[in-house]
C-alpha cells in the first residue's frame, strides 16, 4: 500500500511537471528539495559595520554636486559662464582618475595587511579631504583636494570583498545588493547636505550671518557636516569593525606532531614490536582532516596568499560583467554630473536658473526614487529570471506563447 502510495505519488508529480498545471504542481516547486539548501541568516552584527563604513563615501563624494557650479564661479577661474562646466568637470574628473589608478593597488594591499587597516586608512584619507576641499580659496587647491580624495577612495572595493568572506553562496546576493543601496542613502544625504548647507551666512543669515569662518569658506559646513559621517565610520570601525581576511596556516602532519610529543627512549625490541608502517591512504586522510580543522579554527595571518595576476581574473564571464558595468556606470554619472551644471545655469544660457537649494533637494528626490527602485520594481523581473532558471519547462514556453 505504501508503495502503491509512493509510486502514485511520483507519477502526479511527474504528470504535473509535464503538464505545468494544477495546484498540486506550486505546492511541489514551494518544497525545496533535498540538495536545496536554505538561505543562512544575514550576519547583521558584521554587516550593520560594513555599512556604517560604507556609508561615508557616497555622502562625501555626492555634497559637492549642489554648489560645484557656485564653488568654480567664486573661484574665477572661468572667463564666461559658459567655461565654468568645463572646470566643474576637471573637478569631476581628478576624482575618478585618481581612485581608477589606485583602487587595484588598495585591493592588493588589503590582501597582504588585512581588510581592516585600509579601511581606516581611507577613512581618515576621506577625513582629510573633505577638510582640505571646504577650505579651498582656488581652482588649483580645490583640483588637489578632489584627487587626493580619489586616491583614498579605495574602500569599495575592500568592503566587497569584507561581504563576500562574511557570507556564502545562499546569502550573498542579498548581501551585496545592499551595497549600492548604501550608496544611493549616502547619495540623497550627501545631495541635501550639499544644497542646504552650502554657503550658510547667505542662505540663513539670522544663525550665520556674523560667523567669520563661514563667509571666510562658505562651503566648509556641508564638508564638516560630512566629515561627522566619516568620523561615525571610523568609530564603528575602531570598536565594531571585525577583520575577516584569515589566511592558511602551516599545519604539522600528524608523524611529525607524533613524533615531537612522544618519548626519545629507545625501546627494547623484545619488550615491544616495531609497529606496522600505517598505509598512506590513512596518513593522507589523517593530514587533510586536520588540515581542515585547523583552517577552519586558524585566525592567524601566518602565510601570505597567491595573488593572481589581472590576465588570470580576466575571464570571459568577468569581461561581460566589467563591459556591462562600464556602460551603466557611465550613464549614471553623466546624468548625476551633467544635470548640477545645466540646473545652476542661468536661463539666458540655457539652463533651468536653480538656486544650490533646490538642486539638493532635487538630487535627493532623485536618490530617494532610485532607492525605491531598488527596493520594489527590480524584484519583479530577478523573480522572472529565477523562476525561468529554475523552471524550464515545455509547460511555461507554452504558456509564454498563449500570453505573448
Amino acid at each position: 500500500m505504501t508503495d502503491f502510495a509512493a509510486s502514485g505519488g511520483s507519477t502526479a508529480q511527474c504528470q504535473n511537471q509535464n503538464t505545468g498545471q494544477g495546484s498540486e504542481a506550486n505546492v511541489q516547486a514551494a518544497i525545496p528539495s533535498p540538495g536545496q539548501r536554505r538561505e543562512t541568516p544575514l550576519p547583521w552584527g558584521k554587516l550593520s559595520s560594513l555599512l556604517a563604513v560604507r556609508l561615508s563615501e557616497p555622502v562625501n563624494f555626492t555634497l559637492i554636486l549642489p554648489f560645484v557650479y557656485q564653488m568654480v564661479r567664486d573661484f574665477g577661474v572661468a572667463k564666461s559662464p559658459k567655461d565654468i562646466a568645463f572646470y566643474a568637470g576637471l573637478l569631476f574628473t581628478s576624482f575618478s582618475v585618481c581612485q581608477t589608478l589606485m583602487v587595484m593597488h588598495w585591493g592588493r594591499l588589503s590582501d597582504r595587511i588585512g581588510r581592516r587597516p585600509v579601511i581606516m586608512i581611507g577613512l581618515v584619507g576621506n577625513l582629510v579631504s573633505s577638510v582640505l576641499l571646504g577650505t579651498s580659496k582656488s581652482f588649483k587647491a580645490a583640483i588637489l583636494a578632489r584627487s587626493f580624495n580619489g586616491l583614498m577612495a579605495g574602500n569599495v572595493v575592500v568592503v566587497k570583498s569584507m561581504v563576500a568572506e562574511i557570507s556564502d553562496s545562499t546569502n550573498r546576493p542579498r548581501m551585496m545588493a545592499m551595497i549600492p543601496l548604501m550608496w544611493n542613502l549616502g547619495s540623497v544625504a550627501g545631495s541635501a547636505v550639499g544644497g542646504l548647507f552650502a554657503d550658510p551666512a547667505n542662505q540663513y543669515p539670522r544663525w550665520f550671518g556674523n560667523s567669520v569662518i563661514f563667509k571666510e569658506y562658505p562651503y566648509l559646513l556641508p564638508c564638516l557636516i560630512g566629515c561627522s559621517v566619516t568620523t561615525f565610520g571610523l568609530i564603528v570601525g575602531l570598536f565594531k569593525l571585525e577583520e575577516t581576511l584569515v589566511f592558511k596556516k602551516d599545519v604539522e602532519t600528524p608523524a611529525t606532531s607524533a613524533s615531537s610529543t612522544e618519548p626519545t627512549t629507545p625501546a627494547s625490541p623484545a619488550s615491544s614490536p616495531a609497529p606496522a608502517p600505517a598505509p598512506a591512504t590513512a596518513l593522507v586522510s589523517a593530514s587533510a582532516s586536520s588540515l581542515t580543522l585547523s583552517t577552519e579554527n586558524t585566525p592567524l595571518l601566518d602565510s601570505r596568499p597567491q595573488q593572481r595576476g589581472v590576465r588570470e581574473l580576466l575571464t570571459p564571464t568577468v569581461i561581460r560583467v566589467m563591459t556591462t558595468n562600464v556602460f551603466v556606470c557611465v550613464s549614471s554619472s553623466m546624468g548625476e554630473q551633467a544635470y548640477p551644471i545645466f540646473a545652476a545655469t542661468n536661463t539666458n544660457d540655457g539652463g533651468l536658473g536653480l538656486s544650490t537649494r533646490d538642486i539638493g533637494i532635487s538630487l535627493a528626490i532623485a536618490s530617494v526614487a532610485v532607492i525605491y527602485l531598488q527596493l520594489h520594481i527590480t524584484e519583479f523581473p530577478i523573480a522572472i529570471y529565477v523562476y525561468v532558471k529554475n523552471h524550464r519547462s515545455a509547460a511555461f514556453w507554452n504558456h509564454l506563447e498563449l500570453v505573448y
